[in-house]
């Protein structure tokens, strides 16, 4: 696990607590937005675009990050 771990980080030339920081962030962010789905469907008012918002967010961020 720790090969495999070591060949990743290498792979996305990031530190171990620079690909935390943005495993974590992009997690919150894909959270955040299914939340905001799930609320969308319940209540269609709401969030109208912010859930496909936060997703072409996050293909711009990882896009531009890889």
């Amino acid at each position: 696990m720790i090969k495999k771990s070591k060949e990743h980080l290498n792979s996305v030339n990031e530190s171990y607590f620079e690909h935390m920081n943005i495993a974590t962030n992009v997690g919150l962010k894909m959270l955040s937005g299914g939340l905001m789905a799930l609320i969308h469907g319940i209540v269609p008012g709401i969030f109208q675009t912010d859930a496909s918002n936060k997703i072409k967010e996050l293909y711009e961020f990882i896009n531009k990050n890889r």
